[in-house]
């Protein structure tokens, strides 16, 4: 790869545009001074990224562009490309040549181009980076840094020699990896930080989790014992409606036969009593017997079904009493619950400012409070609202027991008034006699009968009450079991509700009643507290698998430092021996004889003052931090006993730090070296020995030479000379000296 051509258009001196072809090893360029001969170098330096406006002679971005003069006006832009030959490739871009252009704007705006498409910085540095060449590089030495090299300190020598040998992309690689793990450790503490925001929330959900879990067993502990107890009651209710049944149709047809019976007797008497007054008050006496049996059958109806009413209430009662004591003390999960909620806004409320936003807060505690209050006290209601219910049937029951007492009286006055009747009809009439002892058979038998069947009623009116109750169990187990509970009509009984007795289903139900009011003091929260901590715990494992992955890239960035440090140290200490064997060579050329060499020294940082330092600070410290390499000059003259560069003459140490710059582009050679005036301190004897070092140079790179030399111009194969006229605008001749021979001849 080589440089073809440097294209000048508005840089400092060159008003117009100028071309550079730079076809020969040696390109030298010569020109009285201040004619803008540095600026050449100085452009190139400005195509290659270099960002400080002091190194190349500026104070602000404007005093790189062509300022103009009398006779051609200022330049808006300036403008530098640099193009290569990339016939073989060597930038990874599909060109035979690959252009590198700078704008330089008057408001300070710098543009960059590769192939005139519009890039960054960063693009430029990345592509020179793999062919070891940059704006500030050992390549290009400008007139008077020549010495640099030997005036620096050991710290900035090393970090020439680095960028020599081409080790810069390694630092480069190291930078970017160290912001990597800077970058890695603080996403590592951002995600610890995420974690342990969320640990008291998972916490909190794990535990109603952890309620729905039991609350689920309970229910699948509770639907199986519905299934059994209602395939049992459901039986049981059949079984004790089919026994009233079959035991109240016989009563009733036989009833309507009596009835029947009766009628036609009473028929015979009543045409009997029409002759005689004490057989119609008879009659009449009968009937108010009849009503007052109807009244008191119809009361005793009443009153049962009072007393099932009360026996109902009572049982919710007992319930409610139940469900009462466990609510004299507030659950521990509403305790939990209420306190989290109470914390979290607290919690809100300390972090603003906002005193608005305070009162809110307050009022949703005071809201917070009064509904835990409600909780406690929602038990003690349901029991008073049950309790006057009860005293209002035992009431209502008090009042119909009065009324039966006094319609049995007067049922027992009549019954007595009738008997006397019928005695005196009896001493009367001895031919009825017979017929009325049949009436008052068949209506003892129609008493015992209808006692019977009051006695049926009752027990039917108790049954009603039970399948209400038994209506009401499937509506309640279905609120805490769901619609499954309806599957107990095909749940299996290993024993039948006759094999057992009444009081194993009565304990089947109390263990029904506790599972209900553990279930409703648990209260979990159901799907939604399922979902979000779901959600929650999916977003942890996230970021738990992230944080695993950002320790590994934290290590496996580390790993990859150590790596690029150990490969830069042993790369370095490899290119100084390179550099050493090159040195020596060009030192003993140059003096004819003597020793030069590069050394590395190790010198101890500077601390802080002990008072600046607290101790756990020292603590902290690395003891390899405070030792730091550097690089060390090392020469020894012939035939002088100078073996320091401070000792050295002017051209004494303009010679060895040619000799040591000609040694760093040998080891690693660039694709072109740019000397702006390295030869001025040079004898002609010395100036002939650069020439030939020159000559042996541009076998591995090209040489671009900023001289007044005779011998070094001699050495080039163009010479490209710049003048400046009247306009103070640098103008560009060229010379090719094998043409020139060629014409001479």
């Amino acid at each position: 790869m080589r440089l073809k051509r440097l294209e000048i258009s508005g840089f400092k001196s060159f008003a117009k545009k100028s071309v550079i072809l730079f076809e020969a090893p040696i390109s030298a360029i010569v020109g009285p001074n201040g004619s803008g001969k540095s600026n050449v170098a100085e452009s190139i330096r400005f195509a290659l990224g270099e960002q400080s406006i002091k190194s190349l002679r500026g104070k602000r971005g404007e005093d790189l562009i062509w300022n103009g003069s009398k006779t051609t006006p200022r330049s808006n832009l300036g403008s530098v490309s640099l193009v290569f030959d990339n016939t073989k490739k060597i930038f990874e871009y599909d060109y035979d040549e690959i252009s590198l252009r700078r704008d330089v704007h008057r408001d300070g705006i710098n543009e960059y181009f590769i192939n005139n498409s519009q890039v960054r910085l960063k693009d430029i540095h990345e592509l020179l980076s793999r062919v070891n060449i940059g704006a500030s590089s050992h390549h290009i030495i400008s007139q008077g840094e020549a010495d640099r090299v030997l005036s620096a300190n050991p710290k900035e020598r090393r970090a020439m020699v680095e960028e020599a040998l081409g080790l810069k992309i390694y630092q480069w690689k190291i930078a970017e990896s160290e912001k990597k793990l800077d970058k890695t450790e603080e996403n590592i503490k951002q995600v610890e930080s995420l974690r342990k925001e969320i640990a008291p929330h998972i916490k909190f959900l794990k535990k109603q989790v952890e309620k729905i879990e039991q609350g689920k067993a309970m229910q699948d502990e509770l639907g199986s014992l519905y299934a059994e107890y209602l395939k049992k009651e459901e039986g049981y209710l059949k079984r004790k409606k089919t026994e009233i049944e079959s035991r109240k149709k016989p009563l009733q047809e036989e009833l309507k036969s009596l009835e029947k019976s009766l009628e036609e007797a009473r028929r015979k008497i009543s045409e009997s009593a029409t002759k005689n007054e004490k057989g119609g008050a008879l009659v009449e006496l009968e009937k108010n017997i009849e009503k007052a049996r109807q009244k008191r059958d119809e009361i005793g109806r009443r009153l049962g079904r009072i007393e099932g009413m009360i026996e109902l209430e009572e049982k919710r009662l007992q319930k409610s009493g139940d469900k009462g004591e466990e609510r004299k003390t507030v659950p521990l999960a509403e305790i939990s619950a209420f306190a989290s909620e109470l914390d979290n806004l607290l919690n809100e409320a300390h972090k603003t400012e906002d005193i608005s936003f305070v009162r809110d807060t307050i009022k949703k505690i005071k809201e917070l409070v009064r509904g835990l209050i409600s909780k406690s006290e929602k038990g003690a209601e349901m029991k008073d609202e049950i309790e006057t219910a009860i005293k209002n049937l035992k009431s209502e029951k008090s009042t119909l027991e009065k009324e039966l007492a006094e319609v049995s009286e007067e049922e027992k006055k009549l019954e007595a008034l009738y008997r006397a009747i019928r005695g005196e009809i009896e001493a009367e009439k001895d031919s009825s006699r017979d017929t009325e002892k049949e009436i008052f058979k068949m209506m003892g038998k129609k008493a015992e009968i209808s006692a019977s069947l009051s006695s049926i009623g009752s027990n039917e009116e108790l049954l009603l009450r039970e399948e209400e109750i038994f209506k009401e169990e499937i509506k309640e187990g279905g609120v805490l079991v769901g619609r499954s509970i309806l599957n107990y009509r095909e749940y299996i009984l290993e024993v039948s509700f006759e094999a057992e007795s009444r009081e194993i289903q009565g304990e089947r139900r109390k263990k029904i009643e506790k599972i209900k009011i553990r279930l409703e003091d648990l209260d979990g929260g159901g799907e939604d507290v399922l979902k979000e901590y779901q959600e929650v715990f999916e977003r942890d494992k996230f970021l738990e698998n992230e944080l695993q992955d950002l320790e590994s890239g934290k290590e496996s960035l580390k790993s990859l430092i150590a790596e690029l440090a150990v490969k830069l140290d042993h790369d370095f200490k490899e290119g100084v021996n390179k550099i050493n064997s090159q040195f020596q060579d060009f030192f003993a050329l140059m003096f004819g004889g003597g020793e030069a060499s590069l050394s590395l020294v190790a010198e101890k940082k500077k601390k802080k003052s002990d008072y600046s330092l607290e101790m756990e600070d020292y603590d902290a410290i690395d003891e390899n931090e405070d030792i730091e390499e550097g690089i060390e000059i090392n020469i020894s003259l012939p035939r002088k006993k100078i073996r320091g560069l401070q000792m050295l003459s002017g051209g004494e140490r303009a010679l060895t730090s040619i000799a040591l710059i000609f040694a760093l582009s040998q080891v690693n050679p660039p694709p072109f070296l740019v000397l702006d005036e390295t030869d001025a301190a040079l004898d002609e004897a010395n100036s002939r020995k650069y020439g030939d070092m020159l000559e042996n140079l541009s076998k591995h790179s090209q040489l671009i030479v900023i001289t007044h030399n005779r011998e070094t111009m001699s050495r080039a194969g163009i010479l490209y000379g710049i003048t400046m006229g009247q306009d103070a605008a640098s103008k560009l001749l060229s010379v090719k000296f094998d043409e020139a021979v060629e014409i001479a001849k």
